[in-house]
C-alpha cells in the first residue's frame, strides 16, 4: 500500500501557468486557482476559492478521490483517469458548490 503523507494547504492564489502537484497526499487550496493554473493531487483536492483553471485528482489511479470546490468554472477536472470532464453542478448552473466525480457526469459508479 503506498504510503500517504500530510495534507498540503496552499494559503496563496494558484497562478495562471503554475502547477502544484502533491504527492501521495490530499490538497486544500484556500484562494483562487486561476485560469491556466494546474492542481493535482494523488487524493483529493478541496478548493474553498473560485476554481477556474485545471484539477486533477487521484493522479496516481485512487478511484476514491473527489474534487470539492466552493465556486467552480474549471477548464477541466478528472479524477483516477476518468476524464478530461468538465462538470456542471445539478441545473447546469456554473458557479455552485461542487463535489464529485468525472464519472458521476458520465452516468458511472
Amino acid at each position: 500500500m503506498p504510503v500517504r503523507r500530510p495534507t498540503r494547504i496552499i494559503t496563496e492564489p494558484v497562478r495562471s501557468g503554475q502547477q502544484i502537484y502533491v504527492e501521495g497526499a490530499d490538497l486544500i487550496v484556500t484562494q483562487p486557482v486561476s485560469p491556466g493554473a494546474e492542481i493535482i493531487a494523488d487524493g483529493c483536492i478541496h478548493v474553498y476559492g473560485l476554481l477556474r483553471g485545471r484539477a486533477i485528482a487521484g493522479a496516481r489511479g485512487d478511484e476514491t478521490a473527489r474534487i470539492f470546490c466552493k465556486k467552480m468554472e474549471a477548464d477541466l477536472l478528472a479524477v483516477a483517469g476518468v476524464g478530461p470532464q468538465v462538470l456542471r453542478p445539478p441545473g447546469g448552473v456554473a458557479g455552485d458548490d461542487l463535489v464529485g466525480r468525472p464519472q458521476d457526469a458520465l452516468g458511472g459508479a
